[in-house]
């Protein structure tokens, strides 16, 4: 075990968040914790992570373990530029690198008498760059700009960045730092679909302990192999992806339900037989004292019994479904030859889109490149530079933005939702009601709300709209997990067109069987919904993810001709990789911890040895290519 955590209880406000709540965190190990809105995650990840302390109970994690979490951005001064936070992650290789400048320095104005002892001192710091990384560490680096699409801004200073790229490339930060505990809140949100996909393979192959909180399905199903579902302040562990949690939690808890109904009828019919016993001891001439014993002892049986809570089948759900105006023309958006530019940013060229009646469409792409230009352009929001873009005939859009404007942060929520609608206060609490606002939280401050509540209260305004189109930008976004699957369902009976834009590849599967790809400034039309749509656009775009997943492809090492030294340190670098391939198998099946923790550092020392070795192997060819 890697980290405990036992019967910890947490109060929030005088409310209980959960109460002695116990779990236990194997070394390797990719979990995910799941659970609605306001369950408790979040505030779970923040005692794991030593920023809060639980009320009770404690939390203990093995001893020098290091912890990577992504808590709050940090503030850096103006001359700080987003790759010299990244840099920071390397912070002992640096300090290190800067100390063999200074002793480079010294080289060239010594003599010979302390030469010799300061290249003795230079060789083992060298040594010690080398065993931490120190020649790869801009590879890394590279790595992790080009996965996560930072190289728009990484020079830009860290301070003028937005938010979305501050968050981007602290979590870059936390990848390259290589803690042995990953926390990674809602780690997908900001990134594109790339990013997304070259993320789960760096977590697939990461060494480390892997625990993430996610809305995210299709990322969940592809990461983790364990899923722990925090509900009503308690914990239940499932192994296995996020689908097969689904299915083993729906079994599970009509197991639990039948366990229930039967118990419910057992004690239905000791309170019968209590009744009973009682009314013919009255009944008795005289009262029989023995029935009334029994009556009492079975009361007795009664009180000991443990009861079986009633499982939550059922749990309360923002209840959500659009109103249909008359239908529109057959051609619903029209886009021909498109062009927009910012400044020298050309966004879209030529561009050509076509949207017909009840068609559901998504426009998937990369960051910047455009997507939620083109529901602007749509929306008459913006100007088009050249070219033509407009609505049909009949055309009543609702539109969901991915940004809540807000206007007076101090308003209160039910007056900002009847501003759209004329309601009385009663039947707007009523609507609100449905969308999870219950009793004080109608009266909560815009300003207030967090990005799920903003969506929420968008939805129910959007639901008594009379649309027959809906424009949808990022709609999942904020969302828990059931609030997406009552967005799709609504989306599924609505009768009218859709066109979206979304970077949850669950979504796009399950609602758009047509997919528009925005690269480079072009609309390519796919007859397909997302997952074929990629394979379709690979074969036209071959897209190069910067990351293999080492389980998948390891590294080859080159022979040089006639190189003995060189085959020899080949064949240690074998010997080794067959070493470490033993030791994983002694530690997938040893259960003794002290063993267990053996094995891991010798699998390390083999790990380092490989690298001392591959550095020797390259300098060899080195020098064979300059003879």
């Amino acid at each position: 075990m890697i980290c405990t955590v036992q019967n910890i209880t947490k109060m929030l406000g005088g409310n209980i968040i959960f109460e002695k709540l116990s779990l236990a965190i194997k070394t390797g190990e990719r979990l995910a914790i799941v659970g609605r809105n306001g369950s408790g995650k979040t505030t779970l990840f923040k005692l794991l992570a030593g920023i809060e302390k639980p009320d009770e109970g404690s939390i203990h994690f093995k001893k020098g373990t290091s912890v990577g979490y992504l808590a709050q951005i940090p503030s850096y001064s103006e001359d700080v530029t987003g790759l010299d936070v990244l840099h920071y992650a390397f912070e002992k290789i640096t300090a290190l690198q800067q100390k063999m400048i200074q002793m480079e320095k010294q080289m060239a104005t010594i003599g010979a008498a302390e030469m010799e002892r300061l290249l003795q001192q230079y060789g083992e710091v060298q040594e010690q760059f080398t065993l931490l990384g120190g020649y790869t560490m801009e590879s890394e680096i590279e790595k992790v700009v080009q996965g996560l699409q930072l190289t728009r801004f990484i020079n830009q200073p860290f301070a003028s960045l937005s938010g979305g790229e501050q968050t981007k490339i602290m979590l870059g930060k936390i990848l390259l730092s290589d803690p042995d505990v990953l926390l990674l809140d809602e780690p997908t949100n900001h990134l594109d679909l790339f990013a997304v996909e070259w993320l789960e393979q760096y977590l697939i192959g990461y060494s480390g302990t892997v625990v993430i909180i996610s809305h995210d399905r299709y990322f969940l199903d592809q990461v983790v192999t364990k899923i722990a579902d925090l509900e009503e302040g308690e914990l239940s562990l499932y192994h296995g992806d996020y689908s097969a949690f689904i299915l083993e939690k729906e079994a599970k808890l009509m197991r639990e339900f039948q366990h229930y109904e039967e118990q419910q009828k057992k004690i239905k019919k000791m309170k019968d037989a209590i009744r009973r016993l009682r009314q013919w001891a009255n009944e008795a001439v005289p009262p029989n004292p023995k029935l009334f014993r029994q009556a009492r002892n079975m009361e007795r049986a009664l009180e000991r019994m443990i009861k079986v809570r009633k499982p939550l089948i059922d749990p309360k759900k923002m209840e959500l479904s659009f109103e249909f105006a008359s239908r529109s023309g057959k051609e619903v958006v029209m886009m021909k030859n498109v062009y927009k530019s910012f400044g020298e940013n050309v966004l879209l060229e030529d561009a050509q889109l076509n949207l017909y009646w009840k068609e559901r469409v998504a426009i998937v792409g990369r960051n910047g490149s455009g997507k939620s230009t083109i529901l602007h352009l749509l929306l008459g929001n913006l100007p088009i530079d050249n070219g033509e873009a407009r609505l049909g005939s009949n055309v009543r859009v609702g539109y969901l933005s991915q940004y809540f404007e807000i206007q007076n942060p101090k308003a209160r929520l039910i007056d900002v939702f009847r501003s759209e609608l004329n309601l009385v206060e009663g039947d707007a609490r009523h609507i609100l009601a449905k969308f999870m606002f219950f009793g004080p939280d109608v009266f909560k401050r815009i300003g207030d709300l967090s990005g799920g509540e903003r969506m929420r209260l968008r939805l129910a305004q959007l639901m008594h709209q009379d649309i027959n189109l809906l424009i949808l930008d990022e709609p999942t976004n904020h969302l828990d997990i059931e609030s997406r699957e009552v967005l799709e369902d609504a989306l599924g009976d609505f009768d009218g067109t859709i066109l979206a834009v979304s970077h949850d590849r669950y979504f796009l599967n399950k609602l758009f069987p047509k997919t528009v790809w925005l690269e480079q400034g072009q609309l390519t039309t796919f007859e397909w919904s997302y997952d074929w749509a990629r394979i379709k656009w690979e074969e036209q775009v071959p897209i190069e993810i910067p990351f293999k997943n080492e389980k998948q492809e390891k590294p080859t090492y080159k022979r040089s001709a006639g190189g003995s030294v060189e085959r020899k340190i080949e064949e240690e670098i074998q010997a080794v990789e067959k070493e470490i391939s033993n030791l994983k198998e002694q530690i997938e099946i040893e259960e003794d911890w002290e063993t267990y923790e053996k094995l891991l550092k010798a699998i390390e020392s083999n790990e380092m040895k490989i690298e001392k070795l591959t550095l020797e192997w390259i300098e060899q060819e080195d020098d064979s290519n300059c003879i």
